[in-house]
């Protein structure tokens, strides 16, 4: 039996109470005379309560797993490919373009979480159930075209990782990449610990691998000059509005929301404090992420840039990398792309099951999804397109799903109906509407760019 949504054991289980520090405690049965009964039967006092401090932490690091989990798919290969073309072409000046996209990322995961929390709801099964049904199975149509674009980014970026190690053939490898990625899926028979486990392993090989490079190359002096806002024309403004545009990945958006759902009898006062551990975990784990991506922009920036080898592919990034820093680095580099290709895909593959039941209320073995959603990307690699060319096909299909995951999210974190006193404040509603129309324009525009040529 595979990681299934429903065996996902959501973090805390019972009523979270402010008198155990958000610690999760399960619900006492009620007493004839309307006072809580004592668990124990009244033979022997429970242990003391621990400190505040200690349940607080204890919630945090239960929200910590799915905030790893999420914050995957903002270093996937797209991200390679983003943020290194940024630094080979324009050095250390489009950095502060990372790391406004690194705060939109943590604002909507934070949103999705929200009305998970708020709701007990994830943002598929709210579609399903406020929208109307042509509305609603559109909307799934267009989330399941998402999740086949995701993973035929994390197969290209897999595959050439797989090339560059092994010499294996891209589209072979995209296989061994998709029967990895459901091995990877595998190891979580009884819900989701091993599977944040093995993601957080991979996370750490890739981080290690970057942080091996930036030393190697000493890619962060001089790099703080790339946080002043500015641009060099319009080859520049593109693509800021490719980092900015490919940051926001509707798939998680959908997951984000399935990770936040607490059980319906939460209290508010729980809530409270799940929505604050969440957010703690949040950004923690996006800054991270967000810290990867600016190195990998330096990185290129270092090297790349300085030698005036500006690659268009990861193949090129990689031979640039062995010529600058030698063997270690690029073979650092290529178990970064490895790791990366191999989380994002089961992180994709987990979000296609939420998807598919939050949308329809149904659920079909995790074999036959996968074999359903990775043929149409291996049927493109097959075609024998290049891969940076895959990649750019990837985002522009991930930037037609963007607005359509944001604009129901806005929606509902809006309606007081069914957030209740955790519904938007004015401010975080007007913060929203901005990121959605910026996103949704910046993609139009990196979708016009793209078929434009």
């Amino acid at each position: 039996m595979m990681l299934d949504p429903r065996s996902y054991r959501h973090p805390p289980s019972g009523t979270l109470r402010p008198d155990t520090g958000g610690r999760p405690v399960p619900d006492a049965p009620e007493h004839p005379t309307g006072r809580p009964e004592d668990p124990t039967g009244g033979h022997r006092p429970g242990p003391p309560a621990p400190p505040r401090s200690t349940g607080r932490a204890r919630v945090g690091l239960a929200m910590l797993g799915p905030a790893v989990v999420v914050s995957v798919a903002y270093v996937d290969p797209g991200n390679f490919a983003t943020n290194m073309t940024a630094g080979s072409r324009y050095g250390p000046l489009l950095l502060w373009v990372t790391a406004l996209a690194g705060l939109v990322a943590i604002f909507v995961q934070y949103l999705a979480c929200k009305v998970g929390v708020a709701t007990g709801k994830d943002l598929p099964e709210l579609c399903r159930e406020h929208t109307p049904r042509p509305v609603a199975y559109g909307l799934w149509v267009q989330a399941e075209l998402v999740a086949m674009a995701t993973d035929l980014a994390e197969f290209v970026g897999g595959a050439v990782a797989l090339r560059l190690l092994f010499g294996i053939p891209l589209l072979p490898a995209a296989v061994l990449v998709a029967a990895l990625s459901l091995l990877l899926l595998a190891v979580a028979p009884e819900g989701r610990r091993r599977f944040e486990t093995v993601t957080a392993l991979l996370l750490l090989v890739l981080v290690l691998g970057f942080l091996y490079q930036s030393v190697r190359a000493g890619s962060w002096r001089g790099a703080l000059t790339g946080m002043r806002p500015e641009l060099a024309g319009t080859q520049s403004l593109l693509l800021a509005t490719g980092i900015i545009g490919a940051t926001v990945m509707p798939h998680v958006i959908y997951l984000q929301s399935f990770l936040g759902k607490l059980p319906g009898a939460t209290s508010l006062a729980g809530k409270r404090s799940a929505l604050r551990a969440h957010r703690t975990s949040l950004v923690a784990a996006l800054g991270l992420a967000g810290l990867v991506n600016a190195g990998m922009l330096t990185l290129a920036s270092a090297t790349l840039h300085r030698s005036g080898s500006h690659g268009e592919g990861l193949e090129d990034f990689h031979d640039g990398l062995r010529l600058a820093l030698g063997p270690g680095a690029a073979l650092a580099f290529a178990l970064a792309l490895l790791a990366s290709g191999l989380a994002s895909a089961g992180v994709g593959t987990f979000a296609g099951q939420v998807i598919m039941r939050g949308f329809l209320h149904r659920q079909v073995p995790l074999l036959v999804r996968r074999l359903l959603t990775m043929a149409p990307p291996l049927a493109v690699l097959a075609t024998g397109v290049a891969p940076t060319r895959a990649l750019v096909f990837s985002q522009i299909v991930l930037s037609f799903g963007i607005p359509l995951a944001l604009a129901p999210l806005l929606w509902f974190t809006a309606r007081r109906s069914l957030m209740g006193p955790l519904v938007n404040r004015g401010v975080t509603t007007g913060c929203a509407v901005a990121v959605c129309a910026a996103v949704s324009v910046l993609n139009i525009v990196l979708v016009g760019q793209a078929v434009s040529g």
